[in-house]
């Protein structure tokens, strides 16, 4: 009964079950765009946050950046990195990729190279568009003073904790992984 109207149209050929519906969510979508559940304030509120954040971190790289310019640790960082810098072999087949300024980049290594990226015995490099193998310990200093020249980096946090809880919880303990499984 409370489409009776709706009805009387349809059977009239005055309307057509197409545009019946076309109405019915039309007015559901006015009516949910009225109904104001705070979410609005949320998100700009969270937007606002972010920002604000970010512009922080941002003026707080520039300071450390100036400071470590003034003392002349960029230009002591480059030579060193320059300097101590893995050379990758030029038959190198196994592609890895990183991150740097949100952009996917790659660089081919060997296995050993590979087993020590991964293991975070070594990090890499980003700086005038050429990408650099260094030990550990020098990417670290490099992403703490210009963190946006390190591409990739190792960060061990508690990893024989992890490990203990994986070794329990592990439903495919008993089960053999293959030699020649390449991921």
């Amino acid at each position: 009964m409370a489409n009776a109207l709706q009805e009387q149209l349809l059977k009239a050929g005055l309307a057509s079950k197409q545009k019946a519906r076309d109405v019915k969510t039309q007015k559901r979508k006015q009516k949910k765009a009225k109904i104001d559940d705070g979410s609005a304030d949320l998100k700009q509120q969270i937007a606002q946050q972010k920002l604000e954040q970010a512009e922080k971190d941002r003026a707080l790289n520039e300071k450390r950046f100036a400071e470590a310019e003034e003392k002349g640790q960029v230009r002591g960082l480059i030579t060193e990195f320059t300097k101590f810098a893995i050379s990758i072999p030029t038959d190198a087949e196994i592609k890895f990729n990183f991150t740097v300024n949100n952009k996917i980049l790659s660089v081919y290594v060997n296995e050993k190279l590979q087993g020590q990226l991964l293991s975070g015995a070594v990090g890499i490099i980003r700086y005038e568009d050429k990408s650099y193998l260094v030990p550990h310990k020098l990417a670290e200093r490099v992403n703490l003073l210009v963190p946006e020249w390190c591409g990739y980096l190792w960060i061990d946090t508690d990893d024989n904790q992890t490990e203990q809880v994986t070794k329990e919880d592990d439903p495919y303990a008993d089960y053999a992984i293959p030699d020649d499984l390449m991921w």
